[in-house]
């Protein structure tokens, strides 16, 4: 059975990472969405196990002295990390593991693992991005002026990944990010 490719997919918050993840879910059997672990609290409808593996920061700071993490990052005072181990036993049964993680998390998967394949999601623009921030509708101001301040500082990071895919509109984008696979699994 030929390994899969470990696919780091990162872009700032709000510009539709998770809708576009839902529709390659959908598309291409072979992808797997790596589950992360956070300390940040549930969002309405999330499932502990499923959306991420919602742990205190106590149990998030063992498994970082434990070494279990490919990758660990703090964004807007809580913490996410990837478990090493789930990943490369997905990649070993042939699935394309797409680690949907912010820019610094993906820095670090590239350093330990050159052979990763990179795609920076962009939005249409700034502005855009902020109405997407706002129509979620799950955060207070504050949050979304850390999250904007963010996202501009986030952007700047495009020029590292191999890829970059403007999300635009949700099809085109996704079958776009299909066509990187094909293309790296040749």
């Amino acid at each position: 059975m030929k390994k899969g490719k470990l696919v780091i997919y990162t872009g700032c918050s709000g510009v539709g990472k998770g809708t576009i993840m839902k529709e390659l879910l959908k598309n291409d059997e072979s992808i797997k969405l790596s589950v992360s672990c956070t300390t940040r609290v549930p969002r309405p409808g999330e499932i502990d196990g499923v959306h991420y593996y919602f742990v205190s920061k106590d149990k998030f700071n063992k498994i970082i002295e434990e070494d279990g993490f490919l990758e660990y990052a703090t964004f807007c005072d809580n913490m996410y990390g990837t478990p090493e181990k789930a990943v490369d036993e997905l990649l070993e049964k042939g699935y394309n593991v797409f680690l949907e993680i912010e820019v610094q998390g993906g820095m670090q998967v590239m350093k330990k693992r050159p052979d990763c394949v990179s795609i920076f999601i962009t939005p249409p623009s700034v502005e855009e991005l902020e109405r997407r921030l706002r129509g979620r509708g799950t955060e207070d101001e504050e949050t979304i002026k850390k999250r904007m301040y963010r996202a501009l500082e986030e952007l700047t990071y495009e020029k590292y990944y191999k890829y970059s895919v403007l999300n635009d509109e949700v099809d085109r984008a996704t079958q776009e990010i299909i066509g990187i696979l094909k293309k790296e699994s040749e």
